[in-house]
């Protein structure tokens, strides 16, 4: 594209830019760059110019291609071609994954980050031989797939002899690209316009035409050439033509072109620009179909428009849409329907129903039944993407009005499943409401309900739900129950205490039972609304029998709510239990946006449990997960975390930042969260007063789950500050909780807060108990607290040996788990009756970073550098690197002494 060499000169700050990324990458410190800019900026030329000093690298290339975004892995598969041969050696998951993505193997549709890990380990393997650089150009036309995996694989090339390039448009982001480092391409400045301009024209430039011309390009490179190679010498002689009109832009000045062209010609051009594949002897063979020969394609050449050799190629991008947008709908849908035939149907079946499909002008089911059996070959891949582009365009075919809706309904649920959530209401949108049975319109419903709860939970969602199961009741009883559990579920996280659960609760109790024996669901939604109704006793045993078997679909499939069941029955073993279980599911099937959730619930069972430093490496996993998807991170418990450690500045910063997105998610459940962690940082500061306030907003928004923490915190900050009526009603409340779980947590944390308001003869007897409980419990913090609570009212008493016994058993165990803000409380009152507090030392294990301590852990554990990287969705060379640094730190050279180092938490006594 460039012409001259001012060019280069101009782009001599990017060129540079691109050079120091690769050679980076030579380094071993790989990295990404998305380089952006309109249409004809010269992207392409500048990524050739600048792969000119990718001296001893492997260059891997790609070119997306706007026909080809609607089919899974296409862009992926053409970077990854030359290194398929070594995909073999990856882990069998991993291999597997990749080869279902390419087709070359069947199996259960693997989840595209999982072929996004096998991708990272391809290419890491690949880079361990030549340093490895992977150019995408014309991103934005990328499919949905393909663009999730390269976007994946980028943000974790860091320590890889890998350079991750992307060319894209800027009018056209790619979502997935968001957040990496960019580079924008101005335009050219008048200076070295004129330079490429003058460069191209082969007669002196009147200055009026010239002025025009670099008015009309604004620095685009391409629009330069095109409109100085395009103009008549008239016009260059004294520009009246020029004067008389706008040009257009450069697609236009294609279109102009294309249109000038003999009609056999630009039939041929029409081929090439509606078969994205760029095979010639397709391409010939389709053109024959039309009674085209090869004397048509000279003037395409000589209007350096197309050119055939081993591939057919456009002069630019542009030239194949403009192409394509001038002809005609009758001229498209013939070439089509050329194309469909000259493909081997039995090879080649998508791009065989594809060019089938756009060569109907009607309705055909059969075309439409074709592109059904694409759809599930795409979903087969994993591109629930394109799954969801072959329903929608299968529909528009299908002549019966009851199968078009349960094809459209069917592209939505593809296209949620995918996370394009607004793309899903726009298909259901377009469903025709009159063509419904009762069961369509209720399963619509129950769609949209999700998909809108997926958006925006405190908006109309829990309401659509609850319509739905209503709807549902007499056509499917067991979907019924379920949507039913799901607007229960949806009402507790957007309004957690407000009149809609109420209702909720009232329908779900109200819709029919089942034939047979109760399933899980059935239990559990039993059970969550007769406690929310005030049944607490059978809303307990429901609960309970619900959360009994590990192998049910309530611990597999409804984790989040699982989660809550197990606080509201103060069962710390059954809420670990379900993490974990979660955590180990998505691991395996490489759902890391389900991940990230459970890695952060996980982090508030072991905040609960005392196990802090642990708790910091499941948020940091989250976090880099969350940040390598361009997600959001869970907050929430990070803010729990620095609360439960006394990080004043952190926790309070949290504070601000979780209580205005909860807010504006319209997320109550979030919103008593956030509160939840302000009154636990207060009280362990010794802020009773803000606590206090804190811990009433939270009471006030919330019936199920965490409102038996809440409670805790409340009733300790009372009485510290004389409310003594408030902390007594909160007790009662407590006491419903704790009396129907029954469990030495519940039990331990009841004693405590009856210890704080008894009388002097009543209150050693309660603390006593409450330990003897908390001790059989895995809630180490609670216990630590008690023995806090229980020093200083020995010291109240004037008991000060008895109380240095327990403040200092209290103050260790937590300075051991990290809760320093507790701790500190605990240092002053044992300064009080004479004795100082031993500080807990920084150690070796201290200094390691929260992923060093996670890989250290599991190599002490046995786990080989590939297993690890599996399980962290890093590559190997990843994690050899955080070895050798945490060897470094800890002073050792073996795994064997990595296992005799005490890498779990200290939590305390009984740990």
């Amino acid at each position: 594209m460039f012409k001259a060499t001012g060019q280069l000169r101009a782009r001599d700050r990017e060129i540079g830019a691109i050079q120091e990324l690769l050679e980076r990458a030579r380094s071993g410190a790989g990295a990404a760059l998305v380089l952006k800019g309109p249409a004809g900026i010269g992207k392409t030329a500048l990524l050739d110019q600048a792969l000119l000093g990718a001296h001893g690298m492997r260059v891997l290339r790609s070119t997306a291609v706007e026909f080809e975004s609607g089919f899974p892995f296409a862009g992926l598969h053409q970077l990854c071609g030359p290194l398929l041969a070594q995909s073999d050696a990856l882990p069998p998951p991993q291999r597997d994954a990749l080869q279902i993505a390419f087709g070359t193997q069947d199996g259960p549709a693997p989840h595209p980050l999982l072929i996004g890990l096998a991708t990272l380990t391809l290419l890491s393997g690949a880079a361990d031989e030549q340093p490895t650089a992977c150019v995408v150009d014309d991103a934005h036309w990328l499919d949905h797939a393909s663009a999730q995996v390269l976007a994946f694989v980028a943000r974790r090339v860091a320590g890889e002899p890998i350079a991750m390039l992307f060319g894209a448009r800027d009018d056209n982001p790619l979502v997935g690209l968001t957040g990496l480092p960019e580079l924008v391409l101005p335009g050219l400045s008048d200076a070295v316009a004129t330079e490429l301009l003058v460069s191209v024209v082969p007669m002196p430039l009147d200055e009026r035409v010239r002025d025009r011309i670099l008015a009309e390009a604004r620095g685009n490179p391409l629009a330069l050439l095109e409109l100085g190679t395009g103009a008549g010498a008239m016009e260059m002689a004294g520009g009246f033509g020029v004067s008389q009109k706008r040009r257009p832009p450069v697609e236009g000045l294609y279109s102009q072109r294309f249109a000038a062209l003999p009609t056999e010609t630009r039939q041929l051009l029409l081929i090439a620009a509606a078969e994205p594949q760029g095979d010639p002897l397709l391409l010939w063979r389709a053109a024959a179909r039309l009674g085209i020969g090869s004397t048509a394609l000279g003037p395409a050449e000589d209007a350096g428009m197309m050119e055939i050799d081993d591939r057919v190629r456009f002069r630019h991008p542009l030239v194949r849409s403009a192409v394509y947008g001038a002809a005609s709908a009758a001229d498209r849908r013939r070439v089509h329907e050329a194309l469909a035939q000259a493909t081997d149907a039995t090879r080649y079946p998508d791009w065989h129903a594809w060019h089938r499909a756009h060569g109907l002008a009607g309705l055909d089911e059969r075309v439409a039944t074709a592109l059904i059996e694409t759809a599930e070959r795409a979903r087969a891949r994993g591109g629930l993407a394109a799954t969801a582009a072959f329903l929608r365009r299968a529909a528009d075919l299908t002549p019966n009005l009851s199968l078009r809706v349960d094809r459209m309904v069917g592209a939505a649920q593809a296209q949620y499943q995918s996370g394009a959530l607004a793309d899903a209401l726009s298909l259901l949108d377009a469903v025709d409401a009159d063509a419904m049975d009762a069961l369509q319109q209720a399963r619509t419903q129950l769609l949209r309900g999700r998909i809108v709860s997926a958006l925006r939970r405190g908006s109309d969602a829990p309401g659509l739900l609850l319509r739905a199961a209503i709807a549902l009741e007499p056509l499917d009883l067991c979907l019924a129950r379920e949507t039913h559990l799901d607007a229960l579920f949806a009402e507790l996280s957007a309004r957690p205490c407000g009149a809609g659960i109420v209702e909720a609760a009232h329908q779900a109790l109200a819709a029919p039972q089942g034939p047979g024996k109760p399933r899980t669901v059935d239990l559990l939604l039993n059970g969550m609304a007769q406690v929310l109704l005030g049944q607490r006793e059978p809303g307990v045993l429901h609960l309970r029998k619900a959360l009994a078997d590990p192998a049910s679909e309530v611990w597999t499939n409804r984790s989040r709510i699982a989660s809550q069941v197990a606080l509201e029955l103060w069962d710390l073993d059954a809420s670990e239990g379900i993490c974990n279980c979660l955590v180990r599911r998505s691991r395996g099937c490489g759902a890391l946006a389900e991940l990230t959730t459970a890695l952060g619930t996980l982090a508030s069972v072991l905040i609960g449990r005392g196990q802090l430093r642990s708790a910091e490496v499941a948020i940091a996993e989250s976090d880099a997960i969350a940040d390598g998807t361009g997600t959001i991170r869970f907050s929430y418990v990070a803010l729990r975390l620095a609360a439960a450690r006394g990080q004043v500045a952190l926790a309070q910063q949290l504070i601000l930042a979780c209580s205005e997105d909860a807010v504006a998610r319209g997320e109550g459940l979030l919103v008593v969260a956030t509160e939840f962690a302000a009154a636990l940082l207060y009280n362990g500061i010794g802020e009773p007063a803000q606590a206090l306030a804190a811990a009433q907003r939270a009471r006030s928004q919330v019936a199920f789950g965490i409102l038996g923490l809440v409670l805790r915190e409340l009733i300790e900050a009372a009485v510290r500050v004389g409310e003594h009526a408030v902390a007594q009603q909160a007790l009662a409340e407590l006491r419903e909780r704790t009396q129907a779980a029954r469990t030495p947590w519940a039990l331990g944390v009841q004693a405590c807060c009856e210890a704080l308001l008894a009388d002097t003869g009543q209150a050693q007897a309660c603390f006593l108990q409450a330990i003897a409980h908390l001790e059989r419990s895995q809630g180490r913090v609670d216990l630590a607290r008690t023995r806090l609570l229980y020093g200083q009212w020995l010291c109240r008493q004037q008991r000060r040996g008895e109380a240095r016994e327990q403040l200092r058993m209290a103050h260790d165990a937590l300075s051991a788990m990290g809760a320093d803000g507790f701790a500190r409380r605990a240092a002053d009152e044992l300064q009080a009756v004479g004795e100082s507090a031993q500080r807990r030392g920084q150690g070796a294990i201290d200094a390691l970073t929260p992923q060093e301590l996670q890989i250290a852990r599991m190599a002490a554990s046995g786990e080989t550098a590939k297993e690890i990287a599996s399980g962290l969705f890093i590559s190997p060379r990843t994690v050899e690197a955080h070895l050798r640094n945490t060897y470094a730190k800890l002073g050792i050279t073996s795994r064997r002494q990595l296992r005799a180092l005490p890498l779990q938490d200290a939590v305390g006594e009984h740990a």
